[in-house]
């Protein structure tokens, strides 16, 4: 793996830890974190009372740079991963399914509630 590779890896592992503390401040608790599907991987999944929030975390050197970053491909691509969670997991139907992202740029961190519907 070369270092610039190593460097964005650390980031998001950063980013995604960064983004977890804050959703706990909110009240959200993991339902999983780094969850890999035979469809792609789910940064975040969390739960706050009857909302199963799927939650995209990026960090870029601004936040603008970061909410550019995520495209329609890759919500689909999570919107498969969800699917696949479901199936695994019935009890996790009932709830109300929602797409968050979280964007990073150093200690900056924005959550964006339902930001992108299938």
């Amino acid at each position: 793996m070369s270092e610039d590779r190593k460097r964005a890896e650390r980031r998001g592992r950063w980013a995604e830890t960064l983004a977890l503390i804050v959703l706990l401040g909110k009240g959200y608790r993991p339902v999983a974190r780094r969850l890999k599907t035979p469809v792609g991987e789910l940064d975040l999944v969390m739960r706050r009372g009857q909302v199963l929030a799927v939650v995209e975390v990026k960090a870029r050197p601004s936040l603008d740079q970061a909410a550019e970053a995520i495209r329609p491909r890759q919500w689909q691509r999570l919107a498969r991963a969800v699917e696949w969670l479901i199936a695994g997991r019935p009890g996790l139907a009932a709830l109300s399914i929602r797409f968050d992202a979280v964007l990073v740029s150093g200690l900056s961190v924005r959550h964006v509630t339902d930001a992108w519907r299938p």
